[in-house]
């Protein structure tokens, strides 16, 4: 038990700083487009490479992880994060793109403490301490939301990315002295092909639970980078600042901390993966066809709690579909098999904030990117209700 709570709460502290580096541009974006004089579209490109990048990382990292550990992959990609962060602060196009694919590097991180906590976490309860460890999602947005327009508005934003990303720098330190057991059952003979993308890819899409959970994971991470790319600067082009923007965006995504944990706990108890998974997926295209519906004579709290709503599904799901993708893969292959179904958000990741840049270059419209975005997930929500409906007849329907 000592090791799980280790574990969980090293994990926890890796997520969130991967994550605070993956979404503090983002967030810090209306700064960075009014200093830099450029298109608001551009940030759909910055987070699209980020995602292209995170793509390769994921679907290919299984081996990687199994040779070298969970946890030395969770200090690389701390460092990588890092490093992104730093290389973005001078605000040079040519260092964005390097940032943009340090930054995307670091994707394995998911997978790798998906690996580590499937060692440690009792079965039953796999669904609950994956969310408690996803908790870190939106306890980085909450972090990013607050710290990083107060570090812009005191000392620019180069030095709110400068500050964070020495942070992702020293916590791998720290984490040095649990190697020993946390990458205790790292083969050294296992060797990196090329072969693997294909047999990762190919074993998600063949079995049919993992697939229905890969094109999850494409609308649903598709979602949620569309929304952290652009919500902050949607709310300053209606009238609000930036310290308003960010506070509300901190506080719409702080729900999702317990949000992660509740909705893990009735999944581990009273309500299957596919079903919980579909009710989030219908949730989520109603919240943000509501933010589609912004606009200036909106007060703060209605615009709260729409957020909120937004929150508690498009930031929410996580631990459970990673939990089940980990309980679905053989032994072996976990950090692979979790890292094939997230690539396939990072697919989503990728093309969705190109979408919505694209329907921003040619209609100049906030609101119809966010409808059309959301989109997907209305039909991957129907479709996992449906699926979990027909497994639940046809359980019945078995002599015992």
């Amino acid at each position: 038990m000592k090791w799980l709570f280790l574990a969980l709460g090293s994990m926890f502290v890796q997520q969130t700083f991967v994550t605070l580096g993956k979404v503090l541009p983002s967030v810090l974006a209306p700064a960075i487009i009014s200093e830099l004089h450029i298109d608001a579209s551009w940030l759909g490109v910055y987070v699209g490479m980020i995602a292209a990048v995170s793509l390769f990382v994921q679907a290919g990292c299984g081996s990687i992880i199994v040779r070298y550990g969970p946890l030395r992959v969770s200090q690389i990609s701390l460092l990588l994060t890092g490093v992104g962060l730093i290389l973005a602060a001078p605000g040079i196009i040519a260092l964005m793109v390097l940032s943009a694919i340090s930054i995307g590097a670091s994707a394995s991180s998911t997978p790798a403490s998906s690996h580590l906590l499937s060692r440690y976490a009792p079965g039953k309860y796999a669904p609950l301490v994956f969310s408690a460890k996803q908790t870190a999602v939106p306890v980085a947005l909450l972090i990013a939301g607050l710290i990083g327009p107060l570090l812009t508005e005191l000392y620019g934003w180069r030095h709110a990315l400068v500050v964070i990303g020495i942070g992702c720098l020293l916590f791998p330190l720290m984490l040095e002295f649990m190697r020993r057991e946390f990458d205790s059952d790292k083969d050294v003979t296992r060797q990196f092909h090329l072969s693997d993308f294909r047999e990762t890819i190919g074993f998600v899409i063949g079995k049919p639970e993992l697939r229905g959970l890969a094109f999850g994971s494409f609308a649903f991470v598709g979602l949620q980078t569309t929304f952290i790319a652009y919500f902050v600067i949607y709310l300053t082009e209606i009238g609000f600042s930036l310290i308003v923007a960010g506070t509300i965006f901190s506080i719409a995504t702080a729900v999702a901390i317990p949000g992660r944990i509740f909705w893990g706990w009735l999944s581990s108890r009273y309500i299957s993966p596919r079903a919980m998974l579909g009710f989030l997926a219908i949730l989520m295209f109603f919240a943000v066809s509501g933010v589609a519906l912004f606009s200036p004579i909106w007060a703060d709290w209605q615009v709260t709690l729409v957020a909120i709503a937004v929150s508690a599904s498009v930031f929410s799901w996580h631990g459970v579909t990673l939990a089940e993708a980990a309980r679905l893969a053989p032994a072996s292959m976990r950090g692979a098999v979790t890292g094939g179904v997230l690539s396939f958000g990072q697919c989503g990741g990728l093309v969705l904030p190109l979408l919505y840049s694209l329907v921003l270059g040619v209609t100049e419209s906030y609101k119809l990117g966010f409808f059309i975005c959301a989109l997907p997930a209305l039909v991957i929500g129907l479709l996992l209700l449906y699926s979990a409906r027909h497994q639940m007849t046809i359980t019945r329907h078995q002599p015992e």
